[in-house]
């Protein structure tokens, strides 16, 4: 994944954005694409799927989107013997009062940290469906809703293969976007190092000026009217149909045994809308579409066993289709 090279002006409007995003940049280093997709997952009220190897500051991310935030924070380590009521809440006896109380779970906080969720059981990943997808939980028949802002950032480890239960399709679908961190270069493993050491000997001050659940719900409304053009609807809706039926000059479909759905193309829309937000305009162009498609669609895009037994993946045959289908 490429990082953002260029600086988004300000407008009254993203100044809170802008600021978010430089007190989390603050403490890393080669992942400002990384936190633009946070950002982006923030405004449109989605949520985000993070891979990447061990010790590449996936949770030290989220932390310091938590940190910059006015918001209540909640970690869930995933293993195999979790349970979903360890992640909903359940009903418990209070003696005192000779009644059963709901004691809610962690899913009840703004930002949840679900780390390494594919070590998670199928009926907790599934737990987490009506969460990410309603805004509610139900648990002894009784439905609940969930704060808002709610968001649900959740890690994978593509490592390990042990112990772990792949996402279902209707999981992943789930996700606003899946995003895939590589490992640093020489350059950005010496600032790493850099920055460790400073903050070894200088540690931080607790964040001041935090993004209240006011702003936020002001940025959300100013994203709501960034314009989308026909032709950029248009564009969007091209590059989701290459992946259901055969394109002139592209033929790609032989290798995808599941399509993308609509709501990669209702994704899509949305990311484009707050990346053009945060970038200081208030309308969408082509490149907010072609950055974001990559993370938007590739997880809800399923090759065949054929294309994988080649070496293909969803994104080396996306790929094909962002070469091919162009802007109107």
């Amino acid at each position: 994944m490429d990082d953002a090279t260029t600086v988004p002006p300000a407008t009254p409007l993203n100044a809170p954005a802008r600021a978010l995003a430089a007190r989390m940049k603050a403490g890393l280093v080669g992942h400002d694409a990384l936190v633009e997709r946070l950002l982006i997952a923030l405004l449109t009220g989605g949520h985000l799927l993070i891979e990447g190897a061990p010790g590449l500051a996936k949770t030290r991310s989220v932390r310091r989107l938590a940190d910059s935030m006015e918001a209540r924070f909640a970690r869930i380590q995933c293993t195999p013997d979790l349970m979903p009521s360890d992640i909903t809440g359940t009903q418990v006896f209070r003696a005192e009062a000779g009644d059963m109380a709901f004691l809610p779970g962690p899913v009840f906080h703004e930002i949840l940290l679900v780390d390494e969720i594919n070590r998670a059981p199928p009926k907790v990943q599934s737990a987490l469906l009506e969460a990410m997808g309603e805004g509610q939980v139900t648990v002894g028949g009784t439905t609940r809703k969930l704060p808002e802002p709610f968001m649900v950032i959740a890690t994978q480890n593509p490592l390990e293969s042990e112990g772990t239960f792949p996402l279902p399709e209707a999981q992943l679908d789930r996700f606003l976007m899946h995003v895939i961190l590589d490992l640093p270069d020489a350059a950005q493993e010496l600032a790493i190092l850099d920055l460790v050491e400073d903050e070894l000997k200088h540690p931080a001050p607790p964040a001041a000026g935090r993004l209240t659940p006011q702003g936020l719900a002001g940025m959300k409304q100013a994203v709501a009217q960034v314009h989308l053009s026909l032709a950029l609807r248009q564009y969007i809706v091209a590059l989701v149909m290459a992946t259901r039926q055969e394109t002139a000059g592209l033929a790609v479909t032989d290798r995808i045994r599941h399509a993308v759905s609509p709501r990669g193309s209702l994704s899509l829309a949305a990311g484009a809308r707050a990346r053009a937000f945060l970038h200081g305009r208030d309308y969408a162009i082509p490149e907010d579409v072609a950055a974001l498609a990559p993370d938007v669609l590739c997880h809800r895009l399923v090759p065949t066993w054929r294309a994988l037994a080649a070496g293909e993946t969803a994104r080396s045959i996306f790929d094909e289709i962002l070469g091919q289908v162009a802007p109107l």
